[in-house]
């Protein structure tokens, strides 16, 4: 989890409800990237661009600099991804943070996924598209217009795309196999993120205080549920019963059972918690 506001990266034990390890990762950490297979955490510092690698007990292990851009995060095929904001460019780094390609975006790329087939997707913000390129070679393979403008997070779910679009008030849904758009999901305000756990999907809903809970195969809506102020970043928890949301406002985790919508548990965090990427992936300890 990092907190933006508190300089903080935290690992959380969920079970317990606590913290069980701290770094300092001084201008400004946001987007963050969990690889449980290889055992590290990426975090990108949003003032410097600097990314730091850490292991799974938050100490650091090294670091690249990668210019004031850099934002979006995620890792994973021996690697890690990161969009360039103001380069409005995709560069997949491999295991020594070493470039293997760069490719050209939309306008203002936000989030970023892999699907762990071959395909990575960017949230190209200012541009209301989605970009779908082939991991491997970083080839283009289809941009996509979103249903909303402004989208932000963006997710691969059972062979299908998803992105939040924060001004439109719409979670998109395309097919990135054939790269169109097939359907959209009613959100509250300035949906941020989107995470899927039990056959739900769950959108943070920045100015509601919410998230907005939709059925992952008919895209049926389900629930609205309270959760703290200016939710942001949410992952599913390792074991699928739930999501972790991250909310910047309040300063706190919150677990929400994804069959019962229940809160389950709240955690202090460290001021201004944001998660924004994957943070969650493995149950137990290493």
């Amino acid at each position: 989890m990092t907190s933006q506001n508190g300089d903080a990266l935290s690992v959380v034990d969920l079970e317990t409800g606590t913290i069980v390890a701290e770094a300092d990762i001084p201008d400004a950490p946001a987007p963050v990237a969990y690889d449980p297979q290889a055992g590290r955490v990426y975090v990108i510092a949003a003032d410097t661009g600097r990314l730091h690698v850490l292991d799974e007990d938050a100490q650091p292990l090294t670091h690249r600099d990668l210019g004031a851009g850099a934002f979006g995060l995620a890792a994973g095929d021996g690697g890690v991804f990161v969009t360039d904001w103001y380069g409005a460019r995709l560069t997949r780094l491999d295991a020594d943070l070493q470039p293997v390609w760069t490719a050209p975006t939309g306008a203002a790329p936000a989030g970023v996924a892999i699907d762990g087939q071959g395909l990575v997707a960017t949230a190209d913000r200012d541009a209301d598209q989605v970009s779908i390129f082939d991991a491997a070679t970083g080839a283009l393979l289809h941009r996509v217009a979103t249903a909303g403008a402004h989208p932000f997070g963006v997710t691969f779910h059972d062979g299908r795309l998803f992105s939040a679009d924060v001004q439109g008030d719409v979670v998109s849904v395309i097919d990135p196999v054939a790269g169109r758009l097939t359907g959209q999901v009613p959100t509250g305000s300035h949906p941020y993120a989107v995470a899927f756990a039990a056959g739900r999907g769950f959108v943070t809903d920045q100015y509601d205080g919410t998230v907005t809970v939709f059925d992952a195969a008919t895209l049926a809506p389900v629930a609205t549920v309270p959760v703290g102020d200016y939710p942001e970043g949410i992952a599913p928890l390792p074991d699928g019963s739930g999501v972790a949301v991250a909310n910047w406002d309040s300063d706190t985790l919150v677990v929400l059972d994804a069959t019962t919508l229940a809160v389950t548990r709240t955690i202090d965090m460290p001021s201004g918690p944001r998660a924004f990427g994957s943070f969650t992936g493995r149950q137990g300890p290493p």
